[in-house]
């Protein structure tokens, strides 16, 4: 008996999560995670990495039990079975998401108005064009993302390697010596934004039901994505600080690793560092994209979001087209550094919540309890010393997450009373469907 043939393999889910990963992250967190812990930034890296794994093994196995195109959305669901306080999470989630699209492609315009710099509104527009662009992509189907997320992965996680190897051997050592570390704690307040750079593994949970034989493909692919990025990151972070002295990472935190191939590539260096931040982003969008459509088209079913979302359109849904409709304003008019502050405190706050719910049902996965305890802990930790953190600079951030959920509420309360639907778990069928496919997946390779 033939067994139908996937988007993602190992390969292919990895490449997703790499390319979600790879984005803002390494050309923008790395200076500004830089310019809080300075030359121990890359401790914050492996921190930050410990706790990407913890959350990966836990969301893995909701994953192999309740498989469902909306992620987290429906691990809350069954989590804190189907109520307001789940689906005003699933909302809140969603619109992070929305917002992270948002600041990446403010950033992939700020890149690529670097070679426009006369232009007005420059970065504007190529943040228009950018999201534009991969929500035609995506619209094509899931084949044409994790094909395109391929080649684009290959090509800036190239450029990336042969950049640190090369840095490598340019590295000045006063610069990493213990004289220039700063306090421990700087190392600590730094991790919610390294694990921020992280925080695109999530996006390969959304592609089990693309996925071949996820009983194998899902845990390996989470793993084998966080170690290899975060061997990048860590390597990444010693070459550039390395190289650039600590006041220079401070000035130019925002573009730090495009700067810090000047010293040893010259101009062409930073120019082709920019151009791979191009690259970078624009696959963290096109796999963001495809994760926030997989999360609105659940939420619809579930009768969180209107039924629009759940409307075939192409290869896809309506609700690709209404997430890049709503990203547009906010990349016209909101203050994203704040902004997107917000969006990094609230997954952290509800991948912990994610967390809390898993240990209700650690009985259903059989998942280790110790582990998906420190995921709950990472979790909740690290959005604690990021809030302590920022609040001296945006001391506004409490009310701001306070009214963040509270708005998400009364959005959930509305959409039920206008839509007059109850959620419900969307995954009971899928958990037989998957066991079918992966024993119909051994047989056919046994046959082989």
């Amino acid at each position: 008996m033939a067994v139908e043939k996937k988007a993602f393999n190992t390969l292919s889910a990895v490449m997703l999560g790499i390319g979600s990963m790879v984005g803002a992250g390494i050309f923008i967190v790395i200076g500004q995670a830089g310019a809080i812990a300075g030359n121990l930034v890359w401790v914050s890296f492996i921190f930050g990495g410990i706790a990407a794994l913890l959350s990966g093994y836990s969301l893995a196995k909701l994953a192999l039990r309740y498989p469902s195109r909306g992620g987290i959305i429906e691990y809350l669901v069954q989590g804190f079975g189907e109520g307001i306080f789940s689906g005003s999470a699933g909302v809140l989630f969603y619109f992070s998401q929305l917002i992270a699209i948002a600041a990446v492609a403010k950033s992939f315009g700020a890149y690529a108005s670097t070679f426009l710099p006369h232009v007005p509104y420059a970065d504007n527009l190529f943040a228009l064009g950018v999201v534009t662009l991969f929500v035609l992509i995506n619209l094509v189907g899931a084949a044409l993302v994790a094909k395109s997320e391929n080649i684009i992965v290959s090509i800036k996680v190239t450029i990336l390697v042969l950049f640190t190897v090369i840095a490598m051997f340019y590295i000045k050592a006063p610069l990493l010596s213990v004289s220039h570390m700063p306090p421990m704690k700087e190392m600590f307040f730094a991790v919610g934004l390294t694990f921020f750079a992280y925080q695109g593994f999530s996006v390969i949970t959304n592609t089990v039901e693309d996925m071949n034989d996820p009983s194998h493909t899902m845990m390996r692919s989470i793993i084998i994505t966080i170690l290899l990025v975060g061997l990048l990151y860590i390597l990444t972070s010693v070459a550039v600080l390395g190289n650039l002295p600590l006041a220079e990472v401070v000035k130019a935190k925002d573009y730090a690793l495009a700067e810090a191939a000047k010293p040893i590539f010259g101009e062409w260096g930073f120019k082709i560092m920019a151009a791979t931040a191009l690259l970078a982003t624009a696959s963290a969008i096109n796999a963001t994209l495809y994760a926030a459509t997989e999360i609105g088209y659940t939420m619809a079913k579930d009768g969180d979001l209107p039924k629009n979302y759940t409307y075939n359109m192409y290869n896809s849904y309506e609700g690709l087209v209404i997430s890049g409709l709503l990203v547009i304003p906010m990349i016209l008019f909101l203050n994203l550094a704040e902004v997107t502050t917000i969006a990094a405190l609230v997954v952290l706050i509800i991948q912990g919540i994610t967390h809390v719910g898993h240990l209700l049902r650690i009985r259903e996965t059989g998942a280790n309890f110790f582990l998906v305890l420190g995921a709950v802990l990472g979790m909740f930790g690290i959005a604690g010393l990021t809030l302590y953190y920022t609040s001296k600079d945006m001391p506004m951030i409490g009310y701001y997450m306070l009214m963040a959920f509270a708005l998400a509420f009364a959005l959930e309360i509305i959409l039920r009373l206008v839509t007059k639907r109850v959620v419900s778990k969307q995954t009971t069928h899928f958990s037989v469907k998957n066991e079918v496919e992966s024993l119909l997946h051994s047989m056919s390779s046994k046959d082989k």
